[in-house]
């Protein structure tokens, strides 16, 4: 496993955000949700795509609390541009579990 310093890590700006909208997102090459992420009103709402269909579906991912890496370049991901990375642990079959924070936290504050 490569070492980093902890000035790498803390270059990396992961926040709590809720997502507010989850949909379907047919035109990804492979199963995706499109998804609008709030992170409070320092950052605002930001789009990401996230293949998690396995796992969830986009009405039960309205109101979830979400950790997201929000200083990544936007990405294009077929006709979307995905403004912030989604992040998850996959499972041995291959599904993705979201990472989330056991207790509400506001929108937009920082891993420590």
């Amino acid at each position: 496993m490569e070492q980093i310093e902890w000035a790498d890590f803390a270059r990396v700006e992961l926040r709590v955000g809720t997502i507010v909208a989850a949909e379907a997102f047919p035109e990804a090459r492979r199963p995706a949700y499109r998804l609008r992420v709030d992170f409070g009103e320092a950052i605002g709402v930001r789009k990401s795509s996230a293949q998690i269909t396995e796992l969830y579906e986009p009405e039960e991912l309205v109101g979830k609390q979400v950790v997201a890496v929000v200083n990544f370049p936007a990405k294009q991901i077929g006709p979307m541009r995905s403004e912030c990375l989604v992040t998850g642990f996959h499972r041995d079959d291959g599904a993705v579990v979201l990472a989330t924070p056991d207790l509400p936290v506001p929108n937009g504050a920082r891993l420590a």
